[in-house]
């Protein structure tokens, strides 16, 4: 269960998955209402593969191929060359929030009729994107959390602050995401000593949020790429403290592992993706339906108790009892990353992080 996990985060880190379609029953392959939606492949493509997509077949009629994406910008690169030829290799496909920029930039999304989508008053607002005009580019599907993680062995009692990164007593004991754009401590910075994440609006904030990091280096054992490395160190106790995915974690002590994840009192790090319909697809009416579907408290309740995902629309339409929201999300406002940086000044950005912190 717990590898399982790992492997998700492992096709979300950028390990290439090969394309798969989910088998439906030949009388639904003959008929004409189908759509091809791409998801994270491993894991993730496995459980929509058996808990989502077989039954939004059986409400609605319409089949479905699943295709397992590519992560990282190669999905996205597909999607456009394909568009451009007036091909979709998927109709729907889960996008990344910084891929959302980037295919709003060649107006590769079509736009979403909220109209159409029957449940998105349930929707919270952070996971809508839109358009600089107000068209909608995409609607939310999964988020997930990074949270502060601690080896309970070595740490009896649960850190509360982000702080703890910085506290000296944590010497080279430290595992944290080796990217500016997929550890989001940037952020964590701004939020914890500088007020909140707009103290990095521009690039001198950005700067001192760099020198504060800095601060970090002496206490990081490890700057990971490898997910499945950071594991084992932590449920091993040689790196007892570092960020990580909050319901991979818990899968982990659930399963008799050492290990627990906190949100601290500054909120954890949400990261999420979006449904996104290419311009270039015919499936328009099948892709509304799809989306509404997704959006039901209902879908998105069984998406955290089968999936591990925290949910997109406000806790009080869930029926999860406190103990399954806990495992998926917090009530804690969170940290939101700044996607935004991540397309205007992603060489910048990697230059300074390569110099001051990793380097």
């Amino acid at each position: 269960m717990f590898s399982n996990s790992v492997s998700r985060r492992g096709v979300l880190a950028g390990s290439l998955a090969a394309a798969g379609a989910l088998a439906m029953p030949t009388i639904l392959r003959a008929q004409d209402k189908s759509i091809k939606i791409g998801v994270y492949g491993g894991y993730f493509k496995d459980s929509f593969d058996k808990n989502i997509f077989p039954e939004f077949t059986k409400a609605t009629g319409i089949a479905v191929e699943s295709i397992a994406e590519p992560t990282g910008e190669a999905w996205l690169v597909q999607l456009e060359q394909a568009a451009k030829a007036g091909q979709a290799p998927a109709d729907l496909s889960m996008m990344s929030q910084v891929a959302m920029l980037k295919g709003q930039a060649t107006e590769l999304w079509a736009p979403i009729d909220m109209a159409k989508i029957t449940n998105a008053s349930g929707l919270i607002d952070r996971f809508v994107n839109k358009y600089p005009d107000g068209r909608v580019a995409g609607v939310g599907a999964v988020a997930w959390y990074i949270t502060l993680v601690t080896n309970t062995d070595v740490f009896k009692e649960a850190p509360t602050s982000w702080e703890a990164l910085w506290d000296p007593a944590n010497a080279d004991k430290l595992g944290l995401l080796a990217l500016v754009s997929n550890s989001f401590l940037l952020e964590v910075t701004a939020k914890t000593y500088m007020g909140g994440t707009n103290a990095l609006d521009t690039e001198e904030g950005i700067l001192k949020a760099l020198e504060k990091l800095a601060e970090v280096k002496p206490n990081v054992r490890l700057w990971y790429r490898d997910e499945a490395q950071f594991e084992q160190s932590l449920k091993s106790g040689e790196i007892p403290m570092g960020q990580y995915y909050h319901d991979v974690t818990g899968l982990a002590a659930a399963d008799g592992q050492p290990v627990r994840s906190t949100f601290p009192k500054e909120g954890g790090i949400q990261d999420s993706g979006c449904w996104a319909l290419s311009r270039a697809s015919a499936k328009t009416e099948e892709a509304h339906v799809f989306i509404d579907y997704m959006c039901q408290p209902s879908i998105q309740a069984t998406l955290s108790r089968k999936v591990g995902t925290a949910p997109t629309v406000k806790r009080e339409l869930l029926d999860l009892t406190d103990a399954e929201f806990a495992s998926v999300s917090s009530d804690i406002e969170p940290i939101t990353p700044r996607y935004d940086l991540y397309q205007t000044k992603s060489d910048w950005l990697n230059q300074k992080w390569t110099e001051l912190i990793v380097g």
